[in-house]
């Protein structure tokens, strides 16, 4: 198989563009192989390089499980954290320009972004495995983990939806301003990525310009089976 940036560089960039533009979040061709996805999902019971587990019931975040990697990261987590990134940057900066920020606001590589991390107290990794049994569902929430944040993610699914589980939907709310909420419930390919914002995303106005939507992500309640996700985050965590 073809490397990992490769892989990431051969994706319809331009598309996926139009995408994020257009609903704030996007859907990338399988980026991963079968037997690359049920490797990494064998690494939630096996890694030892797991900073912390979160036991989602205990925060009030849902049911299920979390596992943080803590440094080294997988070779295959960071080259997709390094790759998705720089390609990203560029759409990252014009929708902080759409919103009246600067033009420059993220820096080109993810190498920098950690630096920038580190220089506010963000050391801590933040790529993840979560894990879903029957019943198992996770609270709409956000990402921030700090005052430095990067306002897009990624996220895909390891098992194989309707075979190794049922239910258990990728769900992005958006907050609208003076209107209300809109769901979007997705259900990626195996080994594809889910690309979508932190926090916000620019929209049309009516009468021109851009405004905030706000937008939560969550997961809908696994009705059967076992259900494993990896949650790639570029920015660093306190």
């Amino acid at each position: 198989m073809t490397s990992i940036s490769a892989r990431v560089a051969d994706l319809d960039w331009d598309d996926l563009r139009a995408q994020l533009d257009a609903r704030g979040f996007a859907i990338t061709a399988p980026l991963l192989g079968d037997g690359e996805c049920d490797a990494l999902a064998a690494l939630f019971d096996d890694d030892p390089r797991f900073r912390s587990t979160i036991d989602m019931a205990r925060y009030r975040f849902g049911d299920g499980r979390y596992r943080y990697f803590d440094h080294p990261l997988p070779d295959t987590i960071s080259a997709l954290r390094t790759a998705l990134y720089a390609r990203l940057a560029p759409i990252a900066n014009d929708w902080e320009a759409k919103l009246g920020g600067a033009v420059d606001a993220f820096p080109a590589t993810h190498a920098q972004l950690v630096e920038r991390c580190a220089g506010a107290g963000q050391h801590r990794p933040t790529p993840l495995i979560l894990r879903y049994g029957a019943g198992d569902w996770n609270a709409l929430h956000q990402d921030l983990y700090g005052d430095v944040f990067f306002p897009f993610q990624a996220l895909t699914v390891l098992s194989r939806s309707g075979v190794d589980f049922d239910g258990g939907e990728f769900v992005l709310m958006e907050q609208r301003p003076r209107a209300q909420s809109r769901a979007h419930v997705l259900t990626p390919p195996r080994g594809a990525f889910v690309l979508f914002p932190t926090r916000v995303r620019p929209n049309a106005g009516a009468r021109g310009g851009f405004h905030r939507v706000g937008l939560r992500h969550g997961v809908s309640t696994v009705h059967r089976g076992s259900r494993t996700a990896l949650g790639v985050i570029f920015h660093d965590a306190r």
